[in-house]
């Protein structure tokens, strides 16, 4: 939490910007020196104090976590890559999919995706949605466009195609709510300015955003625009890998026993229009996966 400090000298005022944070047990500051008023533009200041103690708490972290990450995947053979990836594409199914309600158990989705096996009493919708969102999953891998309204739409259709199609890749024209949240979507006139809106700042920000940072606001910002009727959660964590991949950084799955902390960053984000609730939680949730490579 960023807030504003004075301090009087006699019958001047200074004013200092300043971020306690919790480090190996302790209470750290950090501060900045703001001048004798304050700016006018004091939300971006803030904004960018923040990004400043970020790049130097985590970032050069997340670079060494990709420089490990690359040099092992050189030592590994084809057949072990590709066969770590589909690990992490029948896990990352198998989460995002069971955050969402599905039915089917990690040991289903296992023998689902890479066997064929259909299991027996179980919905076959949450059946084709699993072999959809994997996929889909490997058409992001190989997907050599950028980040557009097409590709949102396109993916989302390809999700849902053969499950729900009168939502399939169509942005939704009614208002929805979120089943045990306080958080409210945007209503449907709001969605594509906003939805133009997150391209432009995806635009401007791509490539001077540390990637980590940038896969983590394509999903918050993403999801709390909330452009569909469902499969908002799905195509949000889709697309967040799809940054993390395409700058080369380790994909991160997010697992169902997770949920709470993750829904409650988001939901605190959202409701509070503070992206650094969400980032922080993801940084720590991204440097727990990885800290093997450090």
């Amino acid at each position: 939490m960023v807030a504003i400090r004075k301090k009087t000298v006699g019958k001047q005022t200074y004013y200092y910007l300043e971020h306690s944070f919790r480090e190996k047990g302790r209470v750290e500051k950090k501060g900045k020196y703001l001048g004798k008023t304050l700016p006018q533009n004091i939300e971006e200041v803030k904004k960018q104090f923040i990004s400043e103690i970020y790049r130097e708490k985590w970032f050069g972290i997340f670079d060494k976590i990709r420089e490990e990450y690359t040099t092992q995947e050189k030592k590994h053979p084809l057949s072990a890559q590709e066969k770590e990836l589909e690990n992490f594409a029948v896990k990352f199914t198998y989460d995002t999919n069971r955050i969402e309600g599905s039915t089917l158990t990690f040991r289903e989705t296992s023998l689902l995706l890479e066997k064929g096996i259909t299991p027996n009493a179980k919905p076959m919708l949450d059946v084709k949605e699993a072999e959809a969102h994997r996929k889909v999953f490997y058409e992001v891998l190989d997907c050599k466009k950028d980040l557009s309204l097409d590709i949102i739409l396109y993916f989302h259709k390809k999700l849902f195609e053969n499950t729900k199609k009168d939502i399939a890749g169509k942005i939704r024209q009614h208002q929805v709510t979120i089943a045990g949240s306080r958080f409210t979507p945007p209503f449907p006139a709001e969605i594509y300015p906003m939805l133009m809106d997150f391209l432009k700042w995806y635009r401007k920000n791509k490539d001077k955003m540390h990637p980590v940072e940038l896969a983590a606001l394509v999903h918050l910002k993403l999801v709390t625009i909330h452009p569909f009727t469902d499969g908002n959660g799905r195509i949000s964590r889709l697309l967040m890998n799809f940054v993390l991949n395409k700058h080369a950084f380790p994909m991160l799955n997010i697992p169902y026993e997770k949920r709470a902390g993750y829904y409650s960053s988001l939901e605190r984000s959202q409701i509070k229009k503070d992206e650094m609730i969400f980032l922080q939680w993801f940084f720590k949730r991204y440097l727990k996966e990885y800290t093997r490579y450090l």
